[in-house]
């Protein structure tokens, strides 16, 4: 079995789409997941499964909606996959805020992206880098003032869902744990 990271967008923020972690984790061991563990409200999760990524993404998916009337976005990712996320963030380093540093894990290539926009709206303080698989945004005047990071979604045109830098360790620590 190969472990998994499910990222879920739009839970739990706002009084919103609301999914206790604890049906989420029921749900998942439903679907066949072993060793299912999830990191605070905002729909994180590791565990291991057999299937491939899309066709985890699209069964959990289907599950949320179906059990819970909620549909959102589902980003699955291997374990190596994320690892290779986490060790390709270019401001890592230079983030002496892990709130400040965020991950956007792409559902799919972001091929159509307007990254010219993306430069027009970032802030001068703000750098970002967009790859195959992550959008990684160092926003030091914070994520919440920026005019980047409310808009980043419609410029990348696919689905995808933010983390921020502690939350992104927080689920690298889960993968390390021993099971």
């Amino acid at each position: 079995m190969t472990e998994f990271v499910a990222l879920l967008r739009g839970i739990n923020v706002g009084g919103k789409n609301i999914l206790p972690m604890s049906e989420f984790r029921e749900l998942l061991a439903t679907l066949g997941c072993d060793d299912v563990a999830t990191y605070i409200q905002s729909g994180n999760a590791v565990f291991r499964h057999h299937k491939s990524t899309t066709e985890l993404s699209e069964l959990i998916s289907e599950a949320v909606r179906s059990r819970f009337g909620l549909q959102v976005p589902v980003v699955v990712r291997t374990a190596n996959e994320f690892a290779a996320i986490v060790a390709a963030n270019p401001f890592a380093a230079e983030a002496a805020e892990p709130k400040f540093l965020s991950v956007w894990f792409l559902g799919e290539r972001a091929a159509n992206a307007n990254t010219q926009r993306m430069d027009e709206i970032a802030c001068d303080s703000e750098t970002f880098l967009l790859t195959d698989s992550a959008f990684y945004l160092h926003a030091p005047e914070g994520f919440g003032r920026s005019k980047l990071a409310s808009n980043v979604e419609k410029c990348l045109a696919v689905p995808a869902t933010a983390r921020n830098w502690r939350t992104v360790g927080k689920i690298g620590a889960l993968l390390d744990a021993p099971n």
